[in-house]
């Protein structure tokens, strides 16, 4: 008897032209760290008197499908995790070629994710997913990655895949040590760590159903947060935060190779931080900041993706 294992797992997606319907064909294979994308349905205890003190049987609530997905940020397979967020790209060049990513899109595509477990096997179709937030870290060492939570309509079970023969990908990942932060165009010094969390608000849509699961998702105000900590040495930050303006921070990552990736944040506001002094150390602060809309931009951040794939 096979026994399932996390290291022979694969996952596999493709966006849908009709939400909630797999496509026969077009998925990807994706890499992946770690994924809680699952469906469940928990049972409801009966409130019925008169029966006796043993409980009459549980009745079935209604079904629940999401969860978080872990994957590297890369120079290919990040993109399809960013259309999922952003919606299609304006895409240039004759390869390489620049994929811009703008924030405010009221429709976002949604997709069918494959969870296979071929030992068992155990092939779980995830329809209808939509993502709802996308978020990583910068800091000066360790594997860089990202966190896609999904909320999907539904899950099916088979024994056999039903993606085909996925397409590959060529996996070409970012590091930390290629990272960087500028603000207004200036390298922004004295970074220790930067954490950037972009939400769609997804509204699922709850209508009574014969099969308990949901009708769709759908996009409200889009949040872009995040917090940077500091090396305390100038009042740059400090001043701005005072002042109440906007600054623009861009987060970017560039390989040798020459692919590289952007998240331009246009419109940063920074709260009045507290500068603690924990003991002889070097002083840090952070800045637990906010983006909105910028006036001249009309949106609130742009992401650019340069690589050698056409298309998402």
């Amino acid at each position: 008897m096979a026994r399932a294992q996390g290291a022979r797992a694969q996952m596999a997606l493709a966006f849908e032209t009709t939400y909630g319907t797999p496509p026969a064909g077009g998925f990807t294979k994706m890499p992946f760290a770690s994924t809680t994308l699952g469906a469940e349905q928990p049972l409801l205890n009966s409130e019925l008197l008169g029966y006796g003190r043993d409980p009459l049987a549980p009745i079935k609530d209604a079904v629940t499908a999401d969860g978080d997905v872990v994957a590297p940020i890369d120079a290919e397979a990040f993109g399809f995790w960013l259309k999922a967020a952003f919606g299609q790209p304006v895409t240039t060049g004759t390869g390489p070629w620049t994929h811009e990513f703008q924030s405010g899109s009221w429709s976002l595509p949604s997709l069918s994710v494959e969870t296979a477990m071929p030992e068992v096997p155990r092939y779980a179709m995830y329809f209808g997913c939509m993502l709802d937030q996308l978020s990583w870290q910068m800091q000066r060492s360790g594997q860089l990655s990202a966190t896609a939570r999904l909320v999907a309509q539904g899950e099916s079970i088979g024994t056999t895949t039903n993606a085909g023969t996925p397409a590959t990908l060529v996996l070409k990942r970012f590091g930390h040590f290629n990272g960087q932060v500028t603000r207004n165009g200036s390298a922004l010094g004295n970074v220790v760590s930067a954490d950037i969390t972009y939400a769609n608000n997804l509204d699922r849509i709850e209508t009574i159903r014969s099969d308990g699961r949901i009708d769709g998702a759908d996009p409200s105000i889009a949040a872009l947060t995040g917090s940077i900590e500091v090396r305390f040495a100038d009042s740059t930050l400090v001043t701005q935060a005072l002042n109440g303006e906007a600054c623009e921070l861009e987060f970017g990552y560039v390989l040798p190779s020459g692919e590289s990736f952007t998240f331009t944040v246009h419109a940063v506001y920074l709260p009045r931080p507290r500068i603690e002094i924990s003991g002889p150390q070097g002083v840090q602060a952070t800045f637990d900041w906010q983006a909105a809309q910028d006036p001249v931009l009309g949106r609130m951040c742009t992401a650019t993706l340069v690589n050698d794939l056409e298309t998402f």
